[in-house]
């Protein structure tokens, strides 16, 4: 099932909204990931940056099957071995990835799903205790030069009530702006 208004912007713009690493360590996702899961990698901007601070493997998900394989040739240009590019409709089936196996899940610009808790369930079940779920999303300002429908995007406070309903921590400290379109929220799975 794809993500309602989900249309990625041609690649030059929308690598263009990014530094990924830097964007990454923002989140503390700069060192100590053994393995982590990104839900919708489109064209990987995010995934080529992830798979160089993962020390095991970054599980790269996406339906779309022509954005997996943009993926799996960008990693194979860049020599990088430690990705495993998947389609897979993880709305419906979820990741097929093992309970508590990664260290983090990446939930970037994808919460105007019609079901964003379901999704955040998903990436609690996957992660270790004291993982670390990063969502980004864009501004709710319809000047965006890109973006959902105003009406199903998603302001921060919603996307915090949703990972609280479906069982993540949240400091306000781990609230970020990311210009210059998006914002970032950090949430952490439970101990217990």
């Amino acid at each position: 099932m794809k993500v309602r208004d989900s249309g990625m912007p041609d690649e030059e713009m929308w690598t263009g909204f990014f530094e990924p690493s830097k964007v990454l360590a923002v989140f503390g996702l700069d060192r100590g990931v053994q393995n982590l899961v990104e839900f919708g990698c489109g064209y990987g901007t995010f995934t080529l940056a992830a798979a160089g601070i993962t020390s095991g493997t970054v599980h790269a998900l996406d339906i779309e099957p022509e954005m997996v394989d943009v993926v799996r040739q960008k990693c194979d240009d860049a020599a990088i071995t430690n990705v495993q590019a998947a389609v897979r409709d993880f709305v419906t089936e979820g990741t097929g990835l093992a309970d508590k196996s990664m260290d983090a899940a990446l939930l970037f610009n994808i919460l105007h799903h019609e079901e964003p808790v379901a999704l955040m369930k998903e990436a609690l079940r996957v992660l270790k205790p004291n993982g670390m779920l990063a969502v980004i999303h864009w501004n709710y300002d319809p000047t965006t030069p890109r973006g959902p429908a105003m009406e199903i995007r998603p302001r921060p406070e919603q996307c915090i009530e949703w990972g609280r309903e479906a069982g993540f921590r949240f400091n306000e400290r781990n609230r970020y702006d990311l210009p210059p379109y998006h914002y970032g929220l950090l949430f952490r799975k439970p101990f217990a």
